[in-house]
């Protein structure tokens, strides 16, 4: 953080799926910049244990003046993001607060591998609104503020997915490339108002999300193929606050994208009919 940045705790950064993995994260490097958190999940007890880690991290830190540390809010608000009054429940429980959304960081997500006619109806709505429909409408509730103000910044998380439509991660993939371009129509429209829309492209992250056993989550972090998580948000939030377009951290994510293209469709079967017998039931 260079002080002539930190912000003060005049403004917020609102962050979903903040109750673990990345999203507790941002929320500690947002904290530690000067941002006001609104933290949203579902799990409460989680959510509450972010706000406490940011919390005592916001006392403690050596770098944060004393005269400010008094005035940090950290607000916990728990919704489920797959009801379709999500967003319009949040907007109105952050306005109620008082809070002025700076930084908005749509970070929830559902990783899961399964074919989508072997995929249950419940999960298959839960994915679209949890990556879809939830982070399209708090992005139309937040950025007409930001633009009134004249500042502010999203950071949508897509995925190197976006650019795989693999079966058995088909679902995940498709509605990765629906922000991947949502994001950047936004972007566009956004120009010369002093808003930026930043995506996320990961690929794996060392995260609970990703379903691996110990020994090959072990193996993928010695190969590079899988990121720690600090990792991955501090990329995001240096192409969020540098206003870039996009983000893909990892080399091997940026060799691999143009393979995932050009892979034929009898291939990509011959995989997914080995690979089915491994995957989960949803």
């Amino acid at each position: 953080m260079k002080k002539n940045r930190f912000k003060g705790f005049e403004r917020y950064a609102l962050v979903t799926g903040a109750a673990s993995g990345m999203g507790r994260i941002y929320c500690q490097r947002l904290a530690q910049m000067g941002y006001n958190i609104v933290g949203i999940d579902i799990n409460r007890a989680g959510l509450d244990e972010t706000m406490r880690i940011v919390n005592d991290q916001v006392a403690a830190s050596e770098s944060i003046p004393e005269a400010s540390k008094s005035l940090f809010r950290a607000i916990p608000m728990v919704q489920d993001l797959s009801l379709k009054e999500a967003a319009d429940t949040l907007y109105d429980k952050v306005t109620e607060e008082g809070c002025e959304v700076e930084v908005l960081v749509n970070n929830a997500g559902i990783m899961y591998c399964q074919g989508i006619a072997e995929t249950s109806e419940r999960m298959l709505h839960l994915i679209m609104a949890v990556h879809m429909t939830t982070p399209l409408m708090l992005c139309r509730k937040f950025v007409g503020g930001m633009k009134e103000r004249g500042c502010g910044y999203v950071l949508n998380i897509s995925s190197l997915a976006s650019w795989m439509m693999w079966p058995g991660i088909g679902m995940y993939g498709a509605t990765k490339r629906f922000v991947k371009d949502y994001s950047r129509e936004l972007r566009i429209e956004c120009q010369k108002t002093g808003v930026s829309v930043t995506n996320a492209y990961f690929g794996a992250v060392d995260t609970p999300l990703i379903p691996l056993k110990d020994s090959l989550r072990k193996l993928a972090r010695a190969l590079a193929v899988m990121i720690r998580p600090e990792k991955a948000v501090d990329k995001a939030l240096k192409a969020t606050f540098r206003r870039r377009r996009g983000v893909m951290p990892g080399l091997l994510n940026k060799i691999f994208k143009p393979l995932c293209v050009i892979m034929p469709d009898c291939l990509l079967g011959w995989i997914y009919r080995k690979a089915k017998p491994y995957l989960m039931k949803v």
